[in-house]
């Protein structure tokens, strides 16, 4: 059975947008409604895919069903395709799958030529034919020829300037006839061809062009950013023209049933008389909201507030659509799912549960991750945004806008923001010392690292936006001072940086800030899914602070509190005391500092935190990186202690500083002194740290808090370790708990971030109550790289389908399902295959990233935990996982 290629409006429907294109199976669908669509046809999908795989020839048989329907389009219609006497005029338009900004602009009038024209001016006139006839020659030389359009423009306004006017509808006749022949001409000299008179050439050519266009750059590029496949290809779309361009009781328009910037429940749009469809769009005149139609055209105006109410009822969401006014008869040339901004999306789903349209689970589907982004984090204002320049673009680290002042110095930073500025930290890469820094910052700039660097880590996990990995800026901090080719940007300077985007800008961009208790819709979309979805969602959070928040945000409970985060800032020197009276052999200065000094501050900490989740679970993760990292660098003492030495200076305390620091250097740290190996060796660490956990919670319990605390033990390799050092711990929980005289449940586990452990997970199980993914760590020693040299070297080109194409996507981005997700699987097999009740999460920054929520839904965890302010979008992401298995969500 040979291919059909040929679709007439009466045999589609909407549900063929694979083979139809969106634009053709909604013309298809308005058809067979009942509303009033011009008749017309659909060249398929498939025959645009057959056509460029065959090297830009059209499918067998595709040209002869062209012709045939066309034919029968003109019988319909009275006229002939081709006939200068009786011109059959048609629209060719492209129609993919999905809609995309950067396919083929649409081509009117096509069928006219310098004999049809003149039939065409008997029969309605000659401004209206000579309008219509300019107006196919320029847009076949701009859209079929590839000319470019600003030279078609010229032209015009010379026109323009000769006859003394400033609008194009006040162009004379005399005026368009000569603009017809210049553009003829324009034509002869871009392409050395002449316009083509022959309908049928005309229509190949415009056929041709459609196809085309779906591997056209702006095409390419727009399918990449949103994660459109190449293989769908476009549909042609071949519909009979009506004129809006006929005298003033015609006219063009476009409406949508909502308002898309705010949701509201009312036609919006515009509307021009006596114009065709580009006028409305293209700026060259001032049109009319839809709304004034109520007074000016009321009956036409009843007509569209009746084919919104009909389509938006059909396709059940709100609609955009284009129609044509022809002497005063409304014709429908395309309806389709409006684009909207994300609060008109949340509003529009919540009104339309409550309208009875639709369920609250189609609600859910419909907001999307990026939208809950966007009306979270501070973003520019858009109208301001449309008129900045980008100096600058890195890699979307954490998403938001931060407006504020250049300073390249943490402690300045820090200082400058105590003076009530707003300050951007600009650094070679954030390390523990800047978090100070970051913390006073409204946003932060890298020159290097990758989305899981430590500025882009810390800056998500402290809502902060962050632009990292910014290579193409060269940066002097011995001057202060940064450039981009030749723009410099000192200290004291104003820069504004989208996080989501990655774009910096210089200057001062207006942002909205907007708060997550005053949207009422958001929060109701949440709700929805939280009764949806069977993942829990928990928070990262290392302080009572970020508790709160998370708590505010939905989370239910804290999956990863990073106990080293606490010993950052003015407690820095304390805890150095600590490490160098130990490295030093001053055991009891050593335990001393612990006990008096470290311990009262962790257990306010963590007292705090309970306070906060009070009733909820709360993961404490025990010491993990090495010690090394809480003492200057190696490189940094070494200069200075040379820089001494070379003025006849010495400074013992800095010489043994230098010392200690020489001896706990590790050439892969990463890999070395860490997590329960520090704890298996230094015990007095982690002990304090329990000691501090159980003490807090013991209190906590006493006031009526209820609390549930996990201890995680990071970094485990083998069984042994846990059986070493899990019984020690819960020995000082135990004697906290008589010394308080209260016992409370707790649990003890240990975090999965070694493929041994995965591996191993049934024996692991034997001794750890939970397990946690730090899918970040999971996934370098699956690798064997370092994420911060892999994204910053070619990771990225490994990923990036227009340069190397190695990886699907980044995996410290994503959850890498088959090399990560296959030991994930066998740690959760083989782990509840040993404990049944086994809870299993996950805390990496995977945790908010719906793809890899959608992953561990369906490999069964208990829960994923992120940042808190990414919780609202692992709710909803979590709720996708569900409504995906019941085939709601493609």
């Amino acid at each position: 059975m040979s291919t059909k290629w040929v679709y007439t409006f009466e045999e589609g429907k909407a549900e063929m947008r694979d083979l139809l294109g969106g634009k053709g199976a909604n013309l298809a669908e308005m058809t067979n409604i009942g509303l009033p669509v011009p008749p017309g046809f659909t060249i398929t999908t498939e025959a645009c895919v057959t056509y460029l795989n065959a090297g830009e020839t059209f499918p067998s048989g595709m040209w002869e069903e062209v012709v045939e329907n066309m034919k029968a389009l003109g019988k319909k219609m009275g006229r002939t395709f081709g006939d200068s006497q009786n011109p059959l005029l048609v629209s060719v338009r492209s129609g993919a799958k999905f809609s995309m900004p950067g396919m083929m602009d649409t081509i009117l009038n096509l069928g006219l030529n310098d004999e049809a024209v003149e039939t065409l001016a008997g029969e309605a006139g000659e401004r209206f034919a000579w309008d219509s006839y300019r107006r196919l020659v320029q847009m076949f030389g701009k859209v079929v020829l590839d000319i470019d359009g600003l030279k078609f423009e010229h032209l015009i306004d010379q026109i323009k300037n000769a006859e003394g006017v400033k609008t194009d509808a006040e162009i004379s006749v005399d005026g368009w006839k000569k603009m017809t022949a210049q553009f003829k001409d324009l034509i002869r000299k871009e392409t050395d061809s002449e316009f083509p008179q022959d309908a049928w050439e005309q229509l190949e050519y415009a056929v041709a062009a459609v196809f085309k266009s779906w591997n056209g750059a702006p095409a390419r590029n727009y399918r990449k950013a949103t994660g459109i496949p190449d293989d769908l290809g476009t549909g042609v779309n071949i519909v009979t023209m009506v004129f809006g361009n006929v005298g003033e009781d015609s006219g063009t328009g476009v409406a949508f049933t909502r308002n898309p910037a705010t949701g509201e429940r009312l036609l919006y749009g515009e509307y021009l008389f006596n114009a065709q469809g580009e006028d409305v769009v293209s700026g060259a005149r001032t049109p009319l909201q839809v709304g004034e139609l109520k007074d000016k055209a009321p009956e036409i105006y009843q007509k569209m507030v009746e084919n919104s109410a009909i389509l938006e009822q059909h396709y059940r969401d709100m609609q955009d659509m284009e129609f044509t006014v022809e002497h005063g008869k409304l014709y429908m040339l395309q309806t389709r799912n409006g684009k909207r901004t994300a609060a008109a999306a949340v509003k529009i789903a919540v009104d339309m549960v409550n309208e009875g349209l639709i369920s609250k689970e189609e609600a859910v589907a419909r907001i999307d991750s990026f939208q809950i982004d966007q009306l979270l984090h501070p973003r520019f204002d858009p109208a301001a945004l449309a008129g900045s320049v980008v100096l600058t673009k890195g890699l979307n680290a954490s998403p938001g806008a931060a407006v504020g002042v250049v300073y390249f110095d943490a402690d300045i930073a820090e200082a400058q923001t105590q003076k009530g500025e707003d300050v951007i930290l600009v650094r070679p890469e954030t390390t523990p010392d800047d978090v100070h820094g970051m913390l006073a910052a409204k946003g932060v700039l890298t020159q290097r690292g990758g989305a899981t660097s430590h500025a882009a880590v810390v800056a998500r996990q402290l809502g902060k936006p962050c632009v990292a990995g910014c290579e193409d800026i060269s940066l002097d901090l011995e001057n202060k001072q940064f450039s981009v080719d030749d723009m410099v940007v000192k200290e004291g300077d104003v820069l504004s940086l989208d996080g989501g985007t990655g774009r910096v800008y210089l200057g001062r961009i207006p942002t909205v800030a907007p708060s997550f208790d005053d949207q009422s819709d958001l929060q109701q979309i949440l709700a929805w899914a939280d009764d949806i979805r069977r993942l829990q969602v928990w928070a990262n959070a290392d302080d009572p602070e970020q508790a709160t928040r998370a708590r505010n945000y939905g989370a239910q409970g804290i999956g990863l509190c990073r106990t080293e985060h606490m010993f950052l800032g003015d407690r820095t020197e304390k805890f150095q005391a600590a490490i160098l009276a130990e490295r030093q052999g001053l055991h009891d200065e050593f335990l001393n500092v612990l006990d008096k000094v470290l311990l009262p501050l962790q257990r306010d900490d963590f007292h705090g935190i309970f306070r906060a989740m009070d009733g909820l679970p709360v993961i404490i993760r025990l010491l993990d990186p090495p010690l090394h990292e809480f003492l200057p660098s190696l490189e940094d003492l070494a200069a200075e202690v040379a820089a001494m030495q070379a003025r006849g200076e010495s400074n013992a305390d800095t010489e043994l500083l230098l010392e200690t620091v020489r001896d706990m250097h590790e050439f892969n740290p990463m890999l070395g002194l860490r997590g329960c190996r520090l704890g298996i060796t230094l015990p007095a660490l982690n002990t304090m740290q329990v000691r501090a956990i159980f003490e807090a919670a013991c209190d906590a319990a006493k006031e009526g808090i209820v609390v549930h605390p996990e201890v995680m033990i990071p970094l485990t390799s083998h069984v042994n370790e846990m059986k070493k050092i899990q019984p020690l711990l819960e020995e000082v929980a135990k004697n906290v708990m008589d010394e308080k005289g209260i016992t409370i449940e707790y649990k003890f586990g240990t975090m999965i971030e070694i493929p041994r452990a995965a591996l191993t997970a049934g024996e692991i199980a034997e001794v750890a109550q939970f397990f946690s993914f730090g899918t970040n760590d999971l996934t370098q020693m699956t690798y064997g790289i370092s994420r911060d040299d892999a994204e910053r070297k070619f990771l990225l080109r490994y990923a990036d389908k227009e340069d190397l194409n190695i990886l699907p996507n980044n995996p410290f981005q994503a959850i890498d399902q088959i090399g990560v997700g296959r030991l994930m699987k066998i740690a959760v097999t083989e782990g509840r295959a040993t404990r049944p009740e086994l809870e299993v999460g996950i805390c990496g920054e995977h945790g908010g990233e719906p793809s890899s929520i959608d992953f561990c839904h369906r490999i069964g965890l208990n829960y994923v935990s992120c940042s808190p302010y990414r919780v609202p979008i692992a709710r909803l992401a979590a709720a996708h996982a569900v409504l995906r298995e019941k085939g709601l969500i493609s």
